[in-house]
């Protein structure tokens, strides 16, 4: 059989939570309009019956400006160590950018493995724009393969799975076929509520935000959970809750529901709100919640 490890880079928004988690049909990585989603580099598997392949979803590529930032990248860097196949990205959608794409060749520069320039979200774009950006990649990626796809739609998901098996070496399953992600169920929970967060508040307040689970229990046929979520400011904790506790309620609303599909149980979440001055900032308080390692 066919394994290996296979990371997705790209910038921010390019879609790469959403083709994570439609290449494992599961809700591993969490996807929202916002740039700089995802914090961690979230491992997805894809099973079926002659391969196994962990996609590795990395945040963003950034320019560090804070100890978050730095810890973002290094996630990024980590991923691309040893991987089988990488898969660059593309938001087909915008034009080439020369200030911000040569961070990604930077990013990419020392690695040795198979190079796929994915172009996602085709289905907002045409010919002409396509032609330019191909172009423009190929001359800073001669080597690499390039192909199509919308990861919302599914469109040629099938062909990418099928030149991702070509690369891979025959190999062993790292992981029992029922497992979906390498990260624990308190991990992705945490994720769930803060892309609540992330899709119902705005301006500073959503990347200020962090979640930490506190408590999880199950109860008989419900599963308890207390979730602490982290701003920086009080103003943004004013926000976070709403008026008569309204935006809190409803956060924890939605992000139950999506729990619930996940775990198969009834689920009671409780949610706090605490503030905690430039904790984006603080290498102790990173580490605290789970930023560093």
């Amino acid at each position: 059989m066919k394994s290996g490890f296979v990371a997705i880079v790209g910038k921010t928004n390019a879609g790469k939570s959403t083709l994570i988690n439609a290449l494992v049909n599961e809700k591993i990585s969490i996807a929202t309009p916002k740039v700089q989603t995802t914090r961690d580099a979230i491992q997805g598997i894809y099973n079926d019956e002659d391969s196994q392949i962990i996609f590795i979803d990395t945040p963003g590529v950034l320019r560090s400006r804070r100890q978050l930032d730095r810890y973002m990248n290094q996630q990024i860097r980590g991923a691309l160590e040893g991987v089988d196949a990488v898969i660059l990205l593309v938001d087909a959608s915008k034009g080439f950018n020369a200030s911000e794409d040569p961070l990604i060749k930077d990013r990419l520069k020392d690695v040795e493995a198979p190079l796929f320039i994915v172009f996602n979200k085709i289905d907002l774009t045409n010919i002409n724009l396509m032609e330019k950006l191909k172009k423009e990649y190929a001359s800073i990626f001669p080597e690499a393969k390039m192909l199509e796809i919308s990861a919302l739609d599914g469109f040629n998901l099938d062909g990418l799975l099928n030149e991702v098996k070509s690369t891979l070496k025959d190999g062993v399953r790292y992981y029992d076929q029922n497992v979906k992600s390498d990260h624990p169920l308190s991990f992705l929970i945490g994720e769930i509520i803060r892309e609540k967060i992330l899709t119902y508040t705005h301006e500073e307040v959503p990347h200020s935000s962090a979640v930490f689970i506190e408590r999880m229990k199950k109860v008989n046929d419900t599963l308890k959970i207390e979730a602490l979520i982290i701003v920086e400011r009080d103003t943004h904790k004013g926000i976070l809750i709403g008026k008569g506790g309204q935006m809190i309620k409803k956060i924890g609303e939605e992000a139950r529901k999506d729990i619930e599909k996940i775990v198969k149980t009834k689920v009671l979440l409780t949610t706090y709100v605490k503030v905690a001055k430039k904790w984006r900032d603080s290498e102790q308080f990173l580490k605290e919640l789970g930023y560093k390692r």
